[in-house]
């Protein structure tokens, strides 16, 4: 039976995976060293592990297959030959809202706790409305783009043109469902692809012209690029410790049309004092290295494999790059501390420490609710440097 082959799939792919790599890089590898896999084994293989994930850590008593039937119930509104098989009751709702879904999930099965779908629940912060954080693990994040206000109206209407479905959600964000091809639509450099929830960290950025700006954990530099969306004649500084992602930012900036800008590769937990002794800058964007916990929609296997000790680690970490970043800031300039966390320790409590540590006051933060708009969750704040 295929419903048998498929669950045999499902099992073999589980058995496999550690949680060392994340799910989306280890299935390729998988796929790979399974030849005898077809497409169809692929889609399904990779369907019933991101659902079975969505799960957390609820049911514990229940088996795996048990578990896969009701996330993948809960995850989707396409009937699944598991589904079928195992809960056959549950078929006439498949289309029914995830709300109605839920509710049916819990009077058939009374142990099932939402909460236990995000295991390190009590470390979120308060600003977050937790029922509906939960509840968006299960569905996957949207696509989001960003594209200049002036060139939104063509956009919007050369990927309609293509049927795909997309939403427009400001000015410059387009909405589009997750795993949509855009490289034979759009032009390189026409947009830029990032969640919503970061484009939003934009708002608190503030830059002026000719200003000097540092982009200190710059990543593949998609805060570089927001910041020079508001504002392109700006002297621009990007650092990161690995030299492999600059390399793919030299990339990203060519296509956005950004030629003039400094790079160097820094470990910012030492100091740097003999390389940046002369810089003095007039806004600082520090895009945290975190645990990502406002991400697992993306990664669901997190809800699984994420240790809570690592919180801490990733505080301890934040609360010194900006020990060693914020003596680089001007006097009245702007720090921008950016997380993909949800946690408070990472963000409020940062933020706490800066304050009571370091000469920056805090002019305003806030928790980014994602959750609302199919989108990740995230923090900001922006903190002023004081006279030292």
């Amino acid at each position: 039976m295929r419903v048998e082959h498929q669950l045999r799939a499902f099992e073999q792919a589980l058995k496999s995976y550690d949680g060392n790599l994340p799910l989306h890089r280890f299935l390729p590898t998988y796929f790979k060293q399974n030849k005898q896999m077809g497409s169809s084994d692929r889609r399904w293989v990779t369907r019933h592990l991101y659902s079975f994930f969505r799960l957390g850590k609820a049911l514990p008593q229940l088996s795996n297959e048990q578990r896969l039937s009701i996330a993948d119930f809960l995850a989707h509104d396409t009937l699944s030959l598991i589904v079928e098989k195992n809960l056959p009751d549950f078929v006439a709702k498949i289309h029914a809202p995830f709300e109605e879904k839920l509710q049916f999930v819990k009077s058939q099965y009374p142990d099932f706790n939402l909460e236990d779908v995000y295991p390190p629940h009590s470390f979120l912060s308060s600003d977050v409305d937790k029922t509906a954080f939960y509840k968006s693990f299960f569905s996957q994040p949207n696509l989001f783009i960003r594209v200049p206000a002036e060139n939104i109206s063509t956009i919007l209407t050369k990927l309609q043109n293509e049927n795909i479905a997309v939403e427009q959600i400001s000015e410059t964000a387009l909405s589009l469902p997750n795993g949509t091809k855009l490289e034979t639509i759009l032009e390189d450099g026409s947009y830029q692809v990032q969640d919503l929830s970061s484009q939003h960290t934009g708002s608190y950025f503030k830059p002026n012209k000719y200003d000097k700006w540092w982009d200190c954990c710059a990543a593949s530099g998609g805060k570089t690029l927001l910041l020079h969306s508001l504002e392109a004649v700006v002297e621009l500084l990007v650092t990161d410790l690995r030299e492999s992602v600059l390399l793919n930012l030299d990339e990203r900036f060519k296509h956005a049309g950004i030629r003039k800008y400094h790079k160097k590769e820094l470990d910012l937990l030492k100091n740097n004092d003999q390389i940046l002794h002369h810089y003095a800058f007039d806004g600082i964007i520090l895009d945290a290295p975190c645990t990502g916990s406002g991400t697992w929609g993306r990664t669901p296997e997190m809800l699984t494999f994420f240790e809570e000790r690592k919180i801490s680690q990733f505080a301890t970490i934040q609360k010194a790059i900006v020990q060693n970043v914020g003596k680089y800031l001007k006097p009245g300039k702007p720090l921008i501390y950016i997380t993909c966390s949800a946690f408070s320790a990472e963000n409020e409590d940062v933020i706490k420490h800066i304050t009571e540590t370091l000469p920056l006051t805090l002019e305003s933060m806030e928790v980014i609710k994602g959750y609302q708009n199919n989108a990740d969750t995230m923090f900001v704040a922006r903190l002023i440097k004081t006279q030292d």
